[in-house]
C-alpha cells in the first residue's frame, strides 16, 4: 500500500446499491481516500449508501458511462492521478497498486488491466469471452496496436493525459474510444495483470452484449478514419471491387457459355470494381498524408521541448549566458589593463620644483 494522496478513483454508477459501499471502502482500505461516484440517475439508494461509505458524490448532467466520466474528470477531480472502475464489485481494489505503479514510476500516461491475465469462474459468458476476443483482434488489425483487453473497465491514468484525448462516446464505447485516442495521440500505455470476478448476488448488469457489442465495432471502425486510413478505405474499396470481379466474372461466362450479354450488370460490375480500385488508392493517399502530419508534429512536439518557457532555446540561453560571463570577464581584464597604464604614467611624472625656491 503506497501513499495516493494524489490519486482519485472514479466510480461511474446506476442502481449499484448492493456492491457501491463495498467498492469505496476497498479503495479506502486500500489507502485511497478521495472516492468520487458519479451517479447516473439511480433509483435504488445507490447514492445514499455511497455516502455512508465515505464517497464524495455528484449526479451527472447527461446519461451514459462515457458522459459520467467526460464529465467527473473535467469538473470535480483535480488529483493529477485517476484510477477508474466499476461499482458492480467485480474489480479488484487490492490490484490498485499494480495500476499505480507504472503511473507514479513515470513508465506509462495510461494503464490497462487485463482482466484475462485472472478472470475467475461465472466472470463472463462464454458469448462475451468469445466477443471480447473478436473485438481485441478487430483493434489490433485496425488501429495496430495490441493491448490485449481494450474493454477493460478497470484504468489509470494521468489527469492530464485523459484531457489529450477527443472522447464523444456517451455509452460503454468509452473503453474503445479511450485506448483508440491513446493510439492517435501516441500516449504512453501499459497493460497489467488484474483479477476479475463474477458479479455479487442480486446485482445487475448494465451491459447489452450485442447491443453493445455492434456499438463497439462501429466505434472501432469510426476511428479508423482518422487513425487508419487504408482501412478505413481500402477495406470498402476491397469489398467494392471484390463485387465488381465478381460481377464481371459471371457476365463474361454467361457471353462465353450462352452467348447471353447483360448489359445493366456489366455497367455495374465496370462501376463497382472501378469505385473499388479509387478508394484503394484514396486510402493510400490518406494513409501517406498521415504519415506525415505525425511527422511532423512530432517535429515540432520536439522544438517545443527543446525551447523553454520564454521560448528561446536552451542552447541560445546558454550562449547568451556564456557571453555575458566572457563579456564581464573581458570588461574586468580591460579595466585593470587601464588601471595599470594609468599607474605607471603617474608613477613616471617628474615633479618640478616652484620658481622661487632657489633663494
Amino acid at each position: 500500500m503506497g501513499d495516493y494522496d494524489d490519486v482519485c478513483v472514479l466510480l461511474p454508477a446506476m442502481d449499484e446499491v448492493e456492491t457501491v459501499a463495498r467498492v469505496v471502502e476497498a479503495f479506502r482500505d486500500a489507502g485511497i481516500d478521495d472516492v468520487l461516484v458519479v451517479d447516473g440517475g439511480s433509483t435504488d439508494g445507490t447514492r445514499a449508501a455511497a455516502r455512508e461509505a465515505g464517497a464524495r458524490v455528484v449526479e451527472q448532467s447527461g446519461r451514459g458511462k462515457g458522459q459520467a466520466v467526460r464529465e467527473a474528470v473535467r469538473d470535480h477531480v483535480d488529483a493529477p492521478y485517476v484510477v477508474m472502475a466499476d461499482a458492480d464489485a467485480t474489480y479488484d481494489a487490492a490490484d490498485v497498486d499494480a495500476m499505480l505503479n507504472p503511473l507514479l514510476a513515470g513508465e506509462a500516461d495510461h494503464v490497462i488491466g487485463n482482466r484475462f491475465a485472472d478472470m475467475r469462474p461465472g466472470a463472463m459468458t462464454r458469448l462475451n469471452r468469445v466477443g471480447n476476443r473478436i473485438i481485441n483482434l478487430a483493434f489490433r488489425a485496425i488501429h495496430r496496436e495490441g493491448y490485449r483487453d481494450i474493454l477493460s473497465g478497470y484504468r489509470a491514468f494521468t489527469r492530464e493525459s485523459f484531457l489529450r484525448l477527443r472522447l464523444t462516446a456517451d455509452g460503454f464505447g468509452i473503453e474503445t474510444e479511450m485506448a483508440v485516442e491513446c493510439v492517435k495521440n501516441q500516449v504512453d500505455v501499459a497493460v497489467v495483470p488484474i483479477t476479475y470476478r463474477e458479479r455479487p448476488g442480486g446485482s445487475a448488469t448494465n451491459l447489452h452484449p450485442i447491443r453493445d457489442g455492434g456499438v463497439i465495432f462501429l466505434e472501432l471502425y469510426r476511428k479508423a478514419k482518422t487513425n487508419n486510413p487504408l482501412f478505413y478505405f481500402g477495406s470498402v474499396g476491397a469489398v467494392s471491387t471484390a463485387v465488381g470481379a465478381a460481377m464481371t466474372a459471371y457476365v463474361l461466362y454467361e457471353w462465353f457459355a450462352y452467348g447471353i450479354t447483360h448489359e445493366v450488370i456489366a455497367i455495374g460490375a465496370v462501376g463497382s470494381a472501378v469505385l473499388g480500385i479509387q478508394l484503394l488508392i484514396f486510402g493510400v493517399l490518406a494513409d501517406m498524408i498521415l504519415s506525415l502530419h505525425r511527422e511532423q508534429v512530432t517535429r515540432f512536439e520536439r522544438a517545443i521541448e527543446e525551447r523553454g518557457p520564454d521560448g528561446s532555446r536552451e542552447s541560445e540561453r546558454d550562449g547568451d549566458r556564456g557571453s555575458e560571463r566572457d563579456g564581464d570577464r573581458d570588461g574586468e581584464r580591460d579595466g585593470d589593463r587601464d588601471g595599470e597604464r594609468d599607474g605607471d604614467r603617474d608613477g613616471g611624472r617628474i615633479e618640478r620644483p616652484p620658481e622661487g625656491d632657489d633663494d
